[in-house]
């Protein structure tokens, strides 16, 4: 480190200095190893897996640092801390990345085979977990390294053919021939919550369908004109009298000349449109249970890939789009499409890819759903067993979800992931599901198909401790864990899988709480994007301001559940924050030199500042631990804030300055021993929020141990609780900001003597402000000062009252009359020009008739503005004279 030192610590803050190699001294310290001491009581966090692209997001950031904020506080206050991490495969994310790239190589995954693939694929893997690891550090996140797990590693594998194979002997997995959402462009299904709906320009096409041997047709409309190739039946509501006489009846499909059969079915809506639809049981979700119920075929007209294949006809290998545009102009050119209207209307994309999900008939694994989701909210019914959601209103959102829960298509087209434990018999097509392959593995041939990411990462807070061995130490003493931090927008994905799959696996809910944060969002409040370059990254901001400003932005800028809006302004204030710790730091610890832990003694008799500042460490040491543990970390960080910048920097450092440089050596000794026991308490409370900076200052303070990762946390020392104390100190900062105030409106610089009378209630007052005199003539620099309960000066004065008192400062030797007579009339002319120029705009017509409301409206409040200023200054003008 460069710079002046002070007792260790340079002149000027430099968190990318501060923070260098820090990271690495606690992880090799093991300061973040769960010990397993029976002696304490655990507290348990799993992280949040990242999965590994290599990048960590803001969004993982704040959670991370959040729950960094609680393990931190947690271990210092005894508990045997586990903050478990690890990362998630990620199975669509990475094979899309890894096969990007072997095209930029010229080569693809079906060159290598799927096993040389997955090689591939393992050192991409461990590669970029080294860079989370790497943004880890940098942000000061305290995780056990020694129990790191990835959602593949032989444990967790383990576990997931474990669950797959119990829910599937218990016939909770199944599989079938159903519509899913599927992703044309990564080629896979989709779960419904891996869908975003987004609201699309569109066309619905109306079309007249011809009734076999008849001259009638009947009217359907679509959005999708091209998966009309799959058409099987039109459907009306058996109810309708206007098609009782077509039930029944065929209808010749247009294009294709198919004969599809006109079927009652009361699912259809008669007052939607014409009465009528088209049944496309291949290509939709309702259409294909309307299909089940009338035993209708299902014709498949895409290929995977979302080109058309060959029941599509003479456009089977045009893309879907590309289809719809030439099935339109055939369907125009027939007369059979007659309307063609504008449509807005919501439609599926792929979270992953962004392509437009197709639904698609499919053979898919599925999880039943319901008896699980049954015992999820069943447990939300008992008040001391259930899952704490905060904020409250995020269990309303997760219940709504598990009562209206859908079966949880759980198979993906992918290579990379866990593949399903299930064999078919080549000949007789018989399932095997188990964890070892059949005996005779010549005549079976295995499902291709992985398990969804979030399949195995459900189990994430169990299966990380051992299960499903369930003598695992890690999981007897560390699960269910105590909480979890994540954002709202997976609460469906993550949140409720976990609560259902711990407690089908182990009978117990996965966390205690679950705290809800809302997302980053860019200055402008728009969702950060990859579309709209609005994205920031966390390690440039810790790059330009250091990790604490960063955590301590996060921390501070939101309550539970609420959005926050990225400002780099904000960013920098909270570094100007760490700043001033630094600055205040310097100056405690230049005058604490060869001073000891031993030498810190708070027996002796203190001042009035010495027993305010100790009381107001009392009172944030209970406001903070409080916030923090109920989660608000914003309210925690204003608390710490106000005590750092306004109580310890801004007045006691300022009042300590007296006996510290005076003559009276117990004085100093004592101010020496509150300044070394108040700054280290603040850096223990500090140091959950500010890992970096507090370490580096706590290690120049006089300390005990190691560091302060394992220091105790601070707690209310109840013989330092002084309200006689606080209420005086609250009266003389009252009086000197008034003083100060008075000084600044008649710009009398702090240089310049003034006489001050100080009116008080009581006798009692006068004695307690005579006792501290000291400070009122170090920080009003008076020339007279008379403190009295008939104080009077019986002159023209400023003055200002606070609690018990009346302040007199005399105009005479305040200010120099003349001076400000002139300084006063020039400002006047100024106003009286400013007036004279907004009421002569406001007067021209032509700029109330053509300027714009806004413009006007902003000229109008300038001229009360100008006027108000200029009758102020008139005013004091006038008392000036008299």
């Amino acid at each position: 480190m460069s710079g002046q030192q002070a007792d260790g610590l340079p002149s000027k803050y430099n968190p990318t200095e501060v923070e260098k190699g820090r990271y690495d001294f606690w992880v090799k310290g093991k300061f973040f190893e769960a010990t397993g001491d029976e002696q304490k009581e655990p507290y348990t966090i799993v992280i949040p897996p990242p999965n590994v692209t290599g990048k960590l997001h803001l969004g993982h950031a704040w959670d991370t640092t959040m729950q960094d904020t609680l393990a931190r506080m947690k271990r210092m206050q005894g508990y045997d801390v586990l903050w478990l991490p690890g990362m998630d495969h990620a199975g669509i994310a990475t094979q899309s990345v890894v096969e990007r790239k072997l095209r930029e190589e010229g080569t693809s995954k079906y060159d290598l085979g799927r096993e040389k693939f997955l090689e591939t694929v393992w050192d991409w893997k461990e590669e970029y977990a080294g860079f989370i690891r790497e943004q880890w550090g940098k942000l000061g996140l305290g995780v056990d390294y020694s129990r790191e797990r990835f959602t593949m590693d032989e444990g967790l594998s383990d576990a997931v053919q474990e669950v797959f194979i119990k829910l599937y002997e218990k016939g909770l997995i199944y599989r079938g021939e159903y519509i899913i959402n599927w992703d044309p462009l990564t080629k896979t299904a989709l779960s419904d919550i891996e869908v975003i709906y987004e609201e699309v320009q569109g066309k619905f096409y109306h079309m007249r369908y011809p009734i076999k041997d008849s001259e009638e047709t009947i009217e359907i409309a679509t959005t999708r004109p091209e998966t009309m190739l799959g058409d099987t039946a039109v459907a009306v509501h058996p109810d309708d009298e206007r098609y009782q006489h077509l039930i029944g009846k065929k209808v010749i499909l247009p294009i294709v000349g198919r004969e599809i059969e006109i079927v009652a079915d009361d699912y259809v809506d008669m007052e939607f449109g014409s009465g009528a639809v088209k049944i496309t049981p291949a290509h939709d979700p309702n259409d294909f249970e309307i299909g089940n119920r009338h035993s209708l075929e299902r014709v498949l007209v895409m290929h995977e890939d979302g080109t058309m294949n060959k029941n599509a006809g003479k456009y089977e290998g045009l893309d879907r789009f590309e289809c719809r545009k030439q099935i339109v102009k055939d369907l125009q050119a027939s007369e059979v499409l007659f309307e063609i209207e504008d449509h807005t209307h919501q439609v599926g994309h792929s979270e992953r890819s962004g392509a437009v999900v197709e639904p698609y008939l499919s053979t898919q694994w599925f999880v039943h759903m319901q008896p699980l989701a049954d015992q999820a909210v069943e447990l939300q019914k008992d008040a001391e067993e259930k899952v704490n959601f905060v904020p409250e209103r995020f269990e309303r959102t997760y219940l709504h979800w598990m009562e209206n829960i859908r079966d949880w298509c759980i198979s993906r087209q992918l290579w990379w992931g866990h593949r399903i434990p299930a064999w078919y018999h080549k000949e007789t097509g018989e399932v095997y599901v188990g964890k070892e392959a059949p005996a005779d593995i010549d005549n079976w041939k295995q499902d291709d198909d992985v398990l969804d990411t979030w399949f195995s990462s459900a189990l994430w807070p169990f299966s990380t401790m051992g299960w499903p061995d369930e003598d695992a130490e890690d999981f007897k003493r560390y699960f269910p864990t105590d909480a979890l931090v994540t954002g709202y927008d997976i609460i469906f994905f993550w949140v409720a899988r976990m609560i259902f799959q711990s407690l089908e696996f182990t009978g117990k809910k996965p966390f205690n709480d679950v705290l809800i944060h809302g997302l980053i969002r860019a200055e402008d409040g728009k969702k950060m994007s990859k579309s709209l370059n609005n994205g920031v990254d966390p390690m440039d901001v810790i790059d330009k301001y250091g990790a604490d400003a960063l955590r301590y932005f996060l921390l501070t800028s939101s309550s539970p559940g609420q959005d926050v809006r990225f400002n780099w302004s904000n960013v920098e204030s909270t570094w100007n924050f760490a700043n001033k710790v630094w600055n205040a730091s310097r100056f405690a610890l230049m005058n604490m030199e060869n001073m000891t832990y031993e030498d810190i003694d708070l027996s002796g008799e203190k001042s009035l500042a010495d027993e305010w500042i100790l009381s107001r460490l009392n009172e944030t040491i209970d406001k903070v631990t409080l916030n923090t543990d109920k989660y608000e970390f914003g309210e925690a960080g204003r608390y710490l804030y106000n005590f750092i910048w306004d109580d310890f920097c801004d007045w006691y450092i300022e009042m300590a300055k007296i006996p510290l440089y005076g003559e009276d050596e117990e004085a100093k000794k004592m101010t020496r021993s509150v300044l070394a026991h108040v700054l280290d308490q603040t850096m223990r409370m500090l140091h959950p929020f500010m890992p970096f900076i507090t370490e580096e200052i706590w290690q120049q303070l006089p300390h005990e141990g190691e560091s302060i990762t394992v220091a105790k946390w601070p707690e209310v020392e109840p013989a330092y609780n002084n309200e006689e104390a606080v209420m005086q100190m609250d009266r003389l900062v009252s009086i000197i900001r008034s003083v100060r105030n008075i000084r600044a409106e008649v710009d009398t610089p702090m240089s310049r003597e003034i006489r001050l009378f100080i009116r008080v209630e009581s006798e009692e007052i006068v004695q307690e402000l005579a006792g501290n005199k000291t400070y009122l003539t170090r920080f009003c620099n008076p020339s007279e000062l008379v403190i009295d309960t008939t104080a009077d000066p019986q002159e023209e004065s400023m003055t200002a009252v606070v609690t018990g008192a009346e302040i007199f400062l005399p105009l005479e030797g305040l200010i120099d009359f003349e001076k400000e007579i002139a300084r006063l009339e020039k400002e006047l002319e100024k106003w009286n020009s400013e007036v004279e120029r907004v009421v002569n705009k406001l007067g021209n017509e032509g700029f109330i008739n053509k300027a714009p409301e806004k413009l006007v409206e902003a000229e109008r409040q300038k001229e009360k503005e100008y006027m108000h200023k200029r009758d102020v200054v008139q005013e004091r003008l006038n008392e000036l004279k008299k």
